[in-house]
């Protein structure tokens, strides 16, 4: 109800603003979320919990091994036709990948998350296939070194230490984990320092992936919308999704010195790459108050489950760092959250 409060806001104050036309290509990605969970609604009542999801949670799981499978497959013959093999951080990696790497690592995570869920505790053989499954998804992630995904991985660890009987051996792997985010937080943050110089934007390194999906790249974006947030001061309203962009291409334009760097940013239109500095430059404060208010209501919701917490913890994470409804993708991806969420407290209520 909060979310569809938040829709309904965001099309009403589009509305009074004038500026629906220009804002509606964003916010009819919202409503793709919203339709979603509406058509995976249970017409039979009594349906059992894993009946109504087990399509989705299968469609998950072999669409990550289908894209995985494509990348690794034009991985191979972009570095035959190059004779180079090199992986990680390289322009052949971003190359092969079937759609962004953001996005499939997310892909991947959720397949790891559905098939550990997935796994009986007692012998079954379909146990082999899920392990197999979450082994190929990790292995995936550490060879294209996403980042975000990895870390995704850890929080869950971490998160997952919090449930069940408490034992030892869980504050050690709580420890470990805390500890390993941690650490890879200040190598991406050493890695940023030395990529960013201190004057305004000067120092930026060149190549394929400078040019797309770095941290260097999201320095630059948050800066830009700091500066927006101070010329325009406390908003209740906004100034629209349009007008933000806008705003962020006269930013880049007078801020980043390098002209070839400039020239990407303004071509690519990046945006502000954190959803709710979106919610808040571009609906204001009381968007970003309902966004806020649903995450922490589906939080209350869910929190004595491990599985729609740690997709609730992967929706906070990803809106960190990327605006999750530019995306037709990630509007499906969060429409798939809120169903693992929906049928999460559909069940409780059931059980009561």
């Amino acid at each position: 109800m909060i979310f569809m409060a938040l829709v309904a806001f965001l099309l009403l104050n589009s509305f009074l603003s004038g500026r629906l036309e220009a804002d509606f290509n964003i916010i009819k990605k919202i409503l793709i979320a919203i339709g979603l969970v509406v058509l995976y609604i249970p017409i039979i009542e009594d349906s059992s919990a894993e009946s109504r999801t087990d399509k989705i949670n299968s469609a998950i799981i072999f669409s990550a091994l289908a894209a995985i499978g494509f990348s690794v497959y034009n991985f191979v013959l972009i570095n035959h036709a190059d004779g180079n093999f090199i992986l990680g951080d390289s322009p052949q990696v971003v190359e092969a990948l079937l759609i962004d790497r953001l996005y499939l690592g997310l892909l991947s995570v959720f397949s790891i998350l559905i098939s550990y869920q997935s796994i009986k505790k007692v012998y079954h053989p379909n146990n082999t296939y899920y392990l197999t499954n979450i082994f190929i998804n990790a292995l995936f992630l550490i060879l294209i070194a996403s980042k975000i995904a990895v870390v995704a991985l850890l929080v869950l660890i971490l998160v997952r230490q919090f449930y069940g009987r408490k034992r030892i051996w869980k504050v050690v792997v709580a420890t470990v984990a805390s500890l390993a985010i941690v650490g890879l937080f200040l190598l991406l943050k050493k890695h940023n320092d030395n990529s960013l110089g201190t004057e305004k934007f000067p120092k930026v390194t060149t190549g394929f992936i400078q040019n797309s999906m770095t941290y260097e790249l999201r320095s630059v974006v948050w800066s830009c919308a700091a500066n927006i947030m101070g010329e325009e001061g406390f908003s209740m309203t906004g100034i629209g999704f349009k007008k933000t962009e806008e705003r962020l291409l006269d930013c880049y334009s007078a801020n980043i010195l390098d002209e070839k760097k400039k020239e990407t940013f303004i071509a690519k239109h990046y945006n502000t790459h954190n959803q709710f500095l979106d919610f808040y430059l571009s609906a204001g404060f009381i968007a970003l108050l309902l966004f806020i208010g649903f995450i922490l209501g589906s939080f209350v919701s869910v929190r004595k489950d491990f599985f729609p917490t740690a997709m609730l913890a992967l929706l906070l994470l990803y809106c960190l760092v990327e605006n999750v409804f530019h995306r037709q993708i990630g509007a499906y991806y969060i429409g798939f959250i809120m169903i693992v969420m929906m049928n999460n407290a559909a069940c409780r209520k059931k059980i009561k």
